[in-house]
């Protein structure tokens, strides 16, 4: 029986393509860094840093911590500080980021689905790739119509509380050890393969794919329990698919 659900954020409980939102993305931010870094260097430094977060394999150290960490051995000789820097950047998210609303797409039975799996008593988990501070991912959840000061999610992950990234098996175990529950209790819903089905279903979860163009069949039949849009998704929900002793 399923006891909890991971959602995905983006191309799954929010309509945005992040091949077409993050150059949006970069222009905003690498303009408001100028006071501190000449646009092109500033998006070097943050690929290379974002990719350095990405790639660790050190679950002691927070993805915050890491960015940071790389960014200023890269950079610190400028005289920048760590604490000075996430303020500065706090305020962009807080502040600007909300200018990129007009890239994404609200999707109503997104609303609808986490609705459902919290009425029903399931632990919800917004399950985005945790690259970004906190104050964006409450942005985007904002955007889906799903803000955090209204729906009482079980975790959020985000660059602060977590210590590796997709597609590691690792940030899904810390995910299910934080909300205490086994992988063969959990649900993984996600539109990336890579990102989303493969680990959650080597972890022995189940998990429904979102095929990004909608009619696409999975490349792995076995790695998925089942597939579709999200209005199918929410017909099984409300049906009592999860409540049963095996989802298949």
């Amino acid at each position: 029986m399923i006891q909890a659900v991971l959602f995905d954020l983006d191309n799954t409980l929010l309509g945005n393509d992040m091949d077409a939102f993050m150059p949006h993305y970069f222009a905003l931010l690498s303009e408001y860094a100028r006071p501190i870094m000449e646009k092109e260097r500033f998006l070097r430094e943050l690929m290379v840093c974002t990719q350095a977060m990405m790639e660790s394999g050190d679950t002691a150290v927070s993805n915050r911590d890491k960015f940071w960490q790389m960014f200023l051995a890269r950079n610190g000789h400028n005289g920048m500080d760590a604490a000075a820097l996430e303020l500065f950047f706090d305020k962009f998210y807080r502040t600007q980021f909300w200018q990129l609303q007009g890239a994404t797409q609200q999707r109503s039975e997104a609303v609808q689905l986490v609705q459902a799996c919290q009425e029903m008593g399931l632990q919800v988990v917004v399950a985005t790739n945790p690259l970004f501070p906190r104050p964006a991912v409450e942005a985007r959840l904002a955007w889906a119509g799903l803000p955090v000061g209204t729906y009482a999610f079980d975790l959020v992950t985000s660059y602060e509380n977590m210590h590796s990234a997709k597609p590691h098996l690792s940030y899904y175990q810390e995910i299910l050890h934080a909300i205490a529950c086994p992988p063969e209790a959990a649900l993984m819903v996600g539109d990336d393969w890579q990102m989303d089905i493969l680990p959650a279903a080597t972890l022995n979860m189940f998990t429904y794919w979102l095929p990004p163009d909608g009619a696409a069949t999975p490349p792995d039949p076995t790695s998925v329990t089942t597939y579709g849009s999200l209005a199918s998704l929410l017909g099984l929900v409300q049906s009592g698919w999860l409540a049963q002793p095996a989802v298949n």
